[in-house]
């Protein structure tokens, strides 16, 4: 009697502790249910929107877009501020709110500006915003830093890069100057132009070939020569880089990621002394084969005097 009894507790003891395991177990199975619930119900974080750090209040844009008159259509601040909302430039200059970039987006078209055949989707500085007329010379200083990023570039039929003109410092003439050679606008020849080419910064210049020349024969353009170009050592490829520009009387400097220095200071930055000048900034594509184009994000970009 007293086995059965003792058999009969045993039992008992052993169907108790199995249902208290099986409870417990429903209720671990329970909270990892409601914890993955949960889980499931965060919301999902949004991407924050990034601006560029850049002030168009004195700058204009010309676009790859030709108007009614056959000109390249140009965006003059205040409208500039508000390009966002410009259907017509949309295509070609837009904000990268990713990346907090603006894009250029050039590519070949028929809007092209005088004594040139490529197009553009370039910043041209204004000292007095709407006025081109109000300009600085090398003895006034002058000072542009960019943050800058090849977005997409096109390739030629042997599989290089197309280059890209990314700044530019232009001369130009005054009122008075253009009326002393004859000519029947003010453009002087570009002291400096800055490409992306194939991965790489390149510089180009100018060269006065008859060190004698005054009034008026330095202010013609085929007074000036190029000169043979000089390649920064880094490889910027499709990364992002900084680029400085700085002039002063007779002198400019060219400074790539604030570590490599390309230093102009002899008689042909001294003799450009004649000139007024203005920054340019953005995409000015070099090339018309069919189907190319390139697109350049600045992120930066500001100017001093």
């Amino acid at each position: 009697m007293k086995n059965l009894k003792f058999t009969f507790i045993s039992s008992f003891l052993i169907l108790f502790l199995v249902s208290v395991a099986n409870a417990q177990s429903n209720q671990d199975k329970s909270s990892k249910t409601v914890k993955v619930e949960k889980k499931k119900k965060k919301k999902k974080k949004k991407k924050k929107v990034k601006l560029p750090k850049i002030d168009l209040s004195h700058w204009k844009v010309t676009l790859p877009v030709t108007r009614d008159d056959g000109k390249p259509y140009e965006i003059d601040p205040p409208e500039i501020l508000d390009f966002a909302s410009n259907e017509i430039a949309r295509p070609y200059m837009y904000i990268d709110s990713t990346k907090g970039a603006i894009v250029f987006h050039a590519m070949p078209t028929a809007s092209t500006t005088k004594n040139t055949k490529y197009t553009r989707s370039e910043l041209r500085e204004q000292m007095v915003p709407g006025e081109n007329n109000v300009n600085w010379t090398f003895a006034d200083g002058a000072y542009m830093k960019g943050k800058i990023q090849m977005d997409e570039v096109s390739r030629d039929t042997d599989g290089k890069y197309h280059r890209v003109i990314i700044m530019q410092i232009h001369g130009r003439l005054t009122n008075e100057q253009r009326d002393l050679i004859g000519e029947d606008d003010n453009n002087a020849p570009p002291i400096l132009k800055i490409y992306w080419d194939k991965g790489k910064v390149r510089i180009k210049t100018k060269l006065l070939k008859n060190l004698n020349a005054v009034e008026p024969e330095i202010l013609h353009e085929d007074a000036w020569d190029n000169d043979e170009g000089f390649n920064f050592e880094q490889e910027v490829g499709f990364r992002k880089f900084t680029l400085e520009v700085e002039v002063s009387d007779g002198k400019m400097v060219v400074i790539l990621n604030g570590n490599e220095y390309k230093v102009y200071e002899n008689i042909h930055m001294k003799k450009w002394g004649i000139f007024e000048n203005y920054f340019k900034a953005g995409n000015y594509f070099q090339s018309r084969d069919e189907g190319s184009y390139a697109k350049v994000r600045f992120y930066e970009l500001e100017v001093s005097h």
